[in-house]
């Protein structure tokens, strides 16, 4: 595939600076960009070494000028570069059709233009929707709703009764709807609690490899649109996500929590249950979330400790900057007593 620089500008809403009829067949690295390479350009770091850089044309801020190279300027060019990569990488696409080792309850229904692999396991009354990719050794349980443009890599399973919006896509191994952690203790014994909800996952959500997201005690755990996941990330039952929140590798959310919209959880936080964090909210990578934060706040930290020191710690962090100002003037103020010079 070849692009002029202006159709890609025309692509990302972007402005050319040179050449616009220059071609570009690929989309590179910075190091590696070649003559007919597109590559990202975004800080000072890459933008003072534009001209050692063989590349057809790089993409950069809107603002940034350059004589003599090819600039596709953008007011996020971040953006700008992902989006056309995957332009020159598009997706997949498998084979369309059903692969006849492929095992089909009754009553259901698959979408045009769906591709479903080899090995492929689906119950009863699903329906699949238009232009599903599903992998080989997915496991679809019955009553699944799957929407358009749905994609699902190997070894995904969805449990019964669970719904998958339009272009959510599944990365290989992750399971959705399984049982939560219930358990309800009875002396030396531990009665299970059934899990009778459901999982809803909401259109242009990602979710990474190996993720685990429990069905609902009652009701539904539910992943709002446009929610991205890393890898290795558990959600307990009756979680919900809010809109295009980002959860990176081993975060942890704990039974009946509330995640806001366009929240980060860095790698391995972990969230109580039953709290709610608000919009906005950005927490530190390794951080306890014990209680709740409100909207817009940035947060981070945690530590092991005895539980009742671990309490009392809690109460105090809160004064420490009242705490600093006091014990400085207690220290001014014994300076003068003894005479001593600040």
């Amino acid at each position: 595939m070849e692009k002029t620089l202006a159709e890609l500008a025309e692509w990302v809403e972007g402005r050319v600076s040179g050449n616009a009829h220059q071609l570009i067949s690929d989309a590179a690295p910075f190091e590696d960009a070649g003559p007919k390479a597109i590559t990202l350009a975004r800080s000072a770091k890459y933008l003072t070494r534009i001209e050692s850089i063989q590349a057809g044309a790089f993409i950069v801020p809107e603002n940034f000028e350059k004589q003599g190279v090819n600039l596709l300027q953008s007011s996020n060019p971040y953006a700008a570069f992902a989006r056309i990569l995957a332009l020159f990488y598009p997706a997949e696409q498998l084979p369309i059709g059903v692969h006849p080792s492929v095992i089909v309850g009754e009553h259901t229904e698959c979408g045009p233009d769906a591709a479903i692999g080899p090995m492929t396991v689906i119950g009863n009354h699903v329906r699949i929707g238009k232009r599903a990719n599903i992998y080989p050794g997915v496991v679809i349980g019955d009553h699944v709703t799957i929407g358009d443009d749905v994609r699902l890599y190997p070894n995904v399973t969805v449990l019964e009764r669970c719904r998958i919006g339009h272009r959510v896509t599944i990365h290989a191994g992750s399971v959705i709807g399984s049982d939560g952690f219930g358990f309800a203790p009875d002396a030396d014994f531990y009665h299970k609690i059934p899990h009778t909800g459901i999982v809803r996952i909401d259109d242009d959500v990602e979710i990474g490899a190996a993720n685990t997201i429990d069905r609902g005690t009652f009701g539904k755990t539910h992943i709002k649109c446009g929610v991205k996941t890393d890898n290795l990330v558990h959600i307990a039952h009756n979680v919900t996500v809010g809109e295009n929140t980002v959860l990176v590798a081993q975060v942890g959310i704990s039974g009946s929590t509330t995640i806001g919209r366009h929240v980060v959880l860095a790698g391995q936080v972990g969230v109580a249950g039953h709290i709610h964090i608000g919009d906005h909210v950005m927490v530190g990578g390794q951080s306890g979330v014990a209680s709740d934060v409100p909207a817009g706040q940035v947060i981070s930290g945690s530590v092991a400790m005895p539980h009742k020191t671990w309490l009392r710690v809690q109460r105090t962090i809160p004064h420490l900057p009242e705490l600093r100002k006091q014990v400085s003037a207690l220290e001014k103020r014994l300076r003068r007593i003894e005479g001593v010079d600040d």
